[in-house]
């Protein structure tokens, strides 16, 4: 048996894994249609950035991110009463000090106590009104703010190199593991076509 033939497992994985990287060139390269005889050749995601954008668009505005969680995150009364003591801690200023400030003589006539109790009585109507105020906020703020049509956009603004960029950021690993896996398994391959030839002897 001649030497050449023991290689048969290193030239079988680096066939895979030449294989699987020229396929994930592919994705991006050739940036522009290329033809080569009668077949025309172009990265998938330059060739169809367009529909890539839009089904990103239509996933981001009604699935991962849309209007109604946004509106039951921001008026969920466990959150609402998140922020309450802060709102508190500026009305206790505002009646300790603001209105000092701008209204001596009606603060003159305020004590401790019934600064106590306007906070009470406010913080109770801010408690009910919070809510109510954050729906309407979020209804007016869905008719001006299109999630989807903004992702659209974005992602097909972005040029080839920008978006081979920002995918390379998030997939890179993933991409070695894919190339590691690929020659592995040819290499396997090889040494499964050796034992199949030195058993057929």
């Amino acid at each position: 048996m001649k030497w050449w033939f023991y290689t048969i497992p290193v030239i079988s994985a680096f066939i895979h894994w030449l294989t699987i990287w020229m396929a994930l060139k592919m994705l991006f390269h050739p940036r522009k249609p290329k033809k080569i005889f009668w077949l025309t050749l172009q990265g998938v995601f330059p060739k169809r950035q367009q529909q890539i954008a839009e089904s990103l668009g239509r996933i981001v505005g009604q699935e991962l991110l849309s209007f109604g969680d946004i509106e039951n995150t921001i008026a969920n009364p466990e959150n609402v009463k998140k922020i309450l003591p802060h709102v508190e801690q500026h009305i206790d200023h505002f009646l300790r000090v603001k209105l000092k400030q701008n209204m001596p003589v009606i603060s003159m006539f305020i004590g401790d106590k019934t600064i106590q109790q306007l906070k009470t009585v406010f913080m109770t109507e801010l408690e009910e009104l919070f809510p109510v105020v954050m729906k309407n906020y979020i209804t007016n703020l869905k008719h001006d703010l299109d999630l989807e049509r903004i992702v659209v956009e974005k992602i097909a603004g972005y040029s080839s190199d920008k978006l081979e960029e920002m995918l390379n950021q998030i997939l890179t690993k993933e991409f070695r593991f894919v190339e590691v896996i690929g020659a592995a398994l040819g290499f396997f391959i090889g040494l499964l076509q050796i034992f199949l030839t030195l058993l057929a002897r």
